[in-house]
Parts: structure tokens; C-alpha cells; sequence
């Protein structure tokens, strides 16, 4: 689940470049875990070129117990 950004919002990690709607249903949601990450760095995610042109990825959800699920599925453009 590594990436090159890790941040902290309302008491959940982000790591790598997940979507703002992610982060906005994250904080309303309010599931218990750890937070989001997108491994790596994929092509049209936020701030990794135009999302016209972005390559399918997923942002998944930790939980606390270290599992992970996906949290939404981007596909390619």
C-alpha cells in the first residue's frame, strides 16, 4: 500500500494520491479504520497527469486490523 504522500485528516492516514470524493466519503462514512491509500503512483490520478487520460486503478480502505478492501475502482479512460 505504499505510495510517495502520506497525510493525516480527521484522525484517518491517507497515503498516495486519493481522490477528494474519496476522502469527502471517508470522512462521512466514518468506518472503523486506518484509511485510504492508492499503491504506487498511477497515471490520471490526482496531481499524475490529465484524468482523461488515467490508467484503472483503486483506492483501498484499511482497516484496523491491517486487511483491505477496495474502496472504489477508477477505470481507465
Amino acid at each position: 500500500m505504499m505510495s510517495c504522500h502520506t497525510g493525516e485528516i480527521d484522525g484517518y492516514m491517507i497515503e498516495g494520491h486519493v481522490p477528494a470524493a474519496d476522502i469527502r466519503r471517508l470522512l462521512d462514512e466514518r468506518p472503523d479504520a486506518v484509511g485510504l491509500a492508492v499503491p504506487g503512483m498511477p497515471y490520471g490520478s490526482p496531481g499524475m497527469g490529465p484524468e482523461d487520460q488515467r490508467e484503472a486503478y483503486e483506492v483501498f480502505l484499511i482497516r484496523r486490523d491491517g486487511s483491505t478492501e477496495v474502496f472504489t475502482s477508477y477505470d481507465a479512460a
